[in-house]
Order: structure tokens, then sequence, then C-alpha cells
């Protein structure tokens, strides 16, 4: 059954990044009042703008994905039974 979440878990990661790339733009547009975020290549951007603008992109993205991996294993283990991660020693005993 495990196996089954993989193709499911990949679908759940798309939809995640869409998630987050979009908030990411969201966010930046309100906090910078600018479009686009600085890129690591942009010439006229200084390295404090363009190495906050990576944290801060990467922090979204990072809670984005944990929270779309979770509610896409409890999803999977509320339609099949089966939690599709590994289990801890605690819950194992429960």
């Amino acid at each position: 059954m495990r196996l089954l979440y993989k193709p499911f878990g990949v679908l759940v990661g798309a939809i995640g990044g869409v998630i987050a790339a979009s908030l990411f733009k969201r966010i930046w547009r309100v906090l910078a009042l600018e479009d686009e975020a600085p890129a690591a290549t942009d010439r006229d951007r200084s390295w404090h703008e363009v190495v906050l603008a990576s944290a801060f992109r990467g922090a979204i993205f990072g809670a984005v994905k944990a929270a779309t991996d979770r509610s896409g294993a409890a999803g999977y283990a509320y339609l099949t039974g089966t939690w599709p991660g590994r289990q801890s020693a605690v819950s194992k005993t429960k």
C-alpha cells in the first residue's frame, strides 16, 4: 500500500510548489513593495537584499512543503488506513 503513495506524494508536492511560489510572490509584493524578488545574479542588488529574499523564499517553501506533505500523508492514511511514512517507536506501541 505504501508504494501507491509515491505518485500521490509527487502530485501533492507539485501542488505545494505552486502554492508556495504564489504565496511567496504575494508576500514579497506586500513586504518589499516590488513585483519581483532579487535573483542572485542581479548586478544592481546588494548581497543583503539577495540573501534575505532567498532565505525568506526558502522559509516559505519549507513551511508549505511540510504542510502539504503532512496533509497528503494524513489524507492518504484516511483513505487507505495505512500511514505512508515512518512511524516512531512511541506510535508503534500505542
